[in-house]
């Protein structure tokens, strides 16, 4: 492990040879292999069902994963599945979830799908990947998750075998014996044959590939982005950009000695890449607990004794969880905690200063997308934080900030001036992020540089600072919602003329969808109407907006397009404006402007006596900041 604690050491990295001459694993399976030989005998992967500090644990060495992922490989290759053939999985965490990732990508390519998306959003996945096994859960009691899947295979012709994880062996005592019989019926709503996944698992051999193993760089997984309307985008990863984030995070964060509580889903990136990928490159130890992770019941009033449990180095987490978990207390022993790792979205400044100062511990921001393969830039945990930016670029990894130029092109813009963020590094398939080639067009600037869509500044030291979104996504606890699912669905109700759906500041989520509504003129709705009928038109739940206002006409452009600006300063006013209230502080927005560096800043002004701290108290919990007015 290298410590590093300034734009100079990355780059001294960088400096010591090509990426390309570093001598990385050819293939996710001989990735593996190595931790395997290096560390075999060493605890890789723990999973308990439930969330208390005493239950059941199930825990692999990397010997004994690395022989189960062998046997999953195996078996997708005996259903058929070649090398650009595609094994999806809508499960949540288990030992058999991550078995299934690393399988599938030996075996083929995987697809992981959120198991919280409706019926025909993992129907319009399964169709896009073309998908020809799907794994996915058991009935089982309090979830519908079996049902879900069955209907959206259904509507998946493409699919010819679903592969069934039970969770029962995960329990003990009387719910062992209890579970099978309450379980729910699922009569199959499909034609694709159904299996049990660990017996057919346990017929695999689990001492070698029944195949050759491909050591040419190769797309081995797809990820869908979350809040696409009609087909889904589908990102496409490579097993080089995979290796590449655990090569970061054995260099430069974990050792083998690390134990690193991850209690984030395995559909998303951040579990999969900048952790799993990390811990097989170092042979450290990863602990998921409950299926649903930070959403299972009880793990935050488990937490910190989980950390005690498990005696936790590193603690992976979002903003939403940690203002969660500043609810309850530190009631257990955590002196085996170095560091929590934080992503998904930007973390409010209180929330920070609070964790650190109930914990002792310093939270690591860090940036990156599910289009290149995660990670991008990180907060030396060695060097200075600061507050609000996403910190120094990754070694081999390029950001460049440009600015359109119209007809000739793009302008790289000078210290601290804001621009798009571009990114190159080894996670990026140039040319080739999306699985539809129209979806590529426009997304790289000179051929080579991603194109994010976050507006963003990098200052003198090198520190990366986003401020913005050029593309219109509303990200709520993480999770991308598109607002046109928002508009589409107001827009036919018949008495609305105009929608602007845009996120509003939220001290939990980061944001949470609001809509504006200009009615047809002569037409009447009330905000109930509109609420009642938006519900039931929009099948992404997280999309339903949180709140809904009629305005007597939506600010517009000069040629009539909603303008969101003036939406967005809207929704900070009166969400801040609500939140000193409810505090008992007497201020207020008195306006919101637009600051080249740190975005939309709120202006607040005085209506009693009130100081700095009272107001911060209270503001800090939002990731937008906020100034006195003049």
């Amino acid at each position: 492990m290298t410590n590093f604690a300034t734009a100079a050491d990355l780059r001294a990295i960088e400096a010591e040879m090509p990426w390309a001459d570093r001598g990385q694993a050819r293939s996710i399976y001989e990735y593996l292999g190595r931790a395997k030989t290096a560390h075999g005998a060493r605890p890789a992967v723990s999973y308990q069902l439930l969330s208390g500090p005493e239950t059941k644990r199930i825990t692999l060495t990397w010997a004994e994963l690395h022989a189960q992922v062998t046997q999953a490989a195996n078996l997708f290759r005996s259903l058929g599945v070649g090398e650009k053939d595609v094994v999806a999985f809508v499960l949540p965490n288990a030992m058999d979830t991550v078995v299934t990732l690393l399988g599938g990508m030996v075996a083929g390519i995987v697809n992981p799908i959120n198991p919280l998306l409706e019926p025909e959003k993992i129907s319009a996945i399964l169709r896009e990947t073309n998908a020809k096994v799907v794994v996915t859960l058991k009935a089982f009691p309090k979830t519908d998750l079996a049902q879900k899947v069955s209907e959206a295979v259904q509507f998946a012709p493409n699919v010819k075998t679903l592969l069934e994880v039970d969770l029962v062996p995960y329990l003990s005592g009387l719910k062992k014996v209890i579970v099978p019989w309450i379980r729910p019926k699922n009569p199959p709503q499909h034609t694709a044959n159904v299996k049990d996944f660990r017996v057919e698992l346990s017929r695999m051999p689990a001492d070698k590939l029944t195949f050759a193993d491909r050591t040419e760089d190769h797309v081995a997984a797809y990820f869908h982005t979350g809040g696409t309307t009609g087909m889904p985008k589908v990102a496409q990863h490579k097993a080089s950009g995979m290796i590449y984030n655990g090569w970061l995070g054995t260099t430069l964060l974990f050792k083998p000695t690390d134990v690193v509580m991850c209690p984030l889903p395995l559909f998303h990136v951040f579990a999969c890449y900048p952790i799993l990928m990390s811990m097989i490159g170092s042979g450290a130890h990863v602990v998921f607990p409950t299926p649903q992770g930070y959403r299972g019941e009880g793990v935050f009033d488990n937490f910190w004794k989980l950390i005690e449990r498990y005696k936790v180095t590193y603690m992976i987490t979002v903003p939403t969880a940690l203002a969660a978990l500043m609810q309850r207390p530190v009631n257990a022993d955590i002196s085996s905690l170095k560091n929590a790792f934080s992503g998904s979205s930007p973390l409010p400044v209180e929330l920070y200063n609070r964790f650190k100062k109930e914990t002792g511990i310093e939270i690591i921001e860090g940036y990156g997308l599910t289009e290149a393969t995660c990670l991008v830039s990180i907060n030396p945990p060695d060097g200075v934080k600061k507050i609000g930016s996403v910190g120094l670029m990754f070694p081999y990894t390029q950001v460049r900030i440009l600015t359109s130029q119209g007809a000739i092109g793009f302008r790289e813009c000078d210290v601290d001036e804001v621009g798009e963020i571009c990114i190159s590094n080894p996670g990026v398939y140039e040319g080739s992020t999306y699985t539809e080639a129209d979806k590529n067009k426009e997304l790289f600037a000179d051929g080579r540089f991603l194109r994010t869509g976050d507006l963003g500044r990098i200052d003198a030291d090198g520190y990366l600072f986003i401020t913005g979104r050029a593309k219109d996504l509303i990200i709520r606890g993480g999770h991308n919602i598109d607002p046109a699912i928002i508009e589409e669905a107001l827009m036919g109700h018949e008495a609305v003329g105009f929608v602007g759906a845009i996120g509003q500041p939220d001290a939990h989520a980061g944001e949470l969808p609001c809509a504006y509504v200009e009615l047809v003129k002569g037409s009447s709705a009330t905000v109930e109407d509109l609420m009642t009928y938006v519900s039931t038109h929009i099948h992404e739940r997280a999309a339903v907006p949180k709140h809904l206002e009629i305005l007597p006409e939506l600010p517009k452009t000069a040629v009539g397009k909603v303008f969101k600006p003036d939406l967005r300063c809207l929704a900070i006013t009166r969400t801040y404006d609500a939140a000193l209230a409810e505090a008992g502080v007497p201020a207020k927005v008195s306006a919101v402007i637009e600051d080249k560096k740190r975005g939309l800043v709120a202006q607040i002004s005085k209506s009693g006596a009130v100081d700095d701290a009272a107001v911060q108290s209270v503001l800090g919990q939002f990731s937008n900041p906020w100034e006195w007015a003049a």
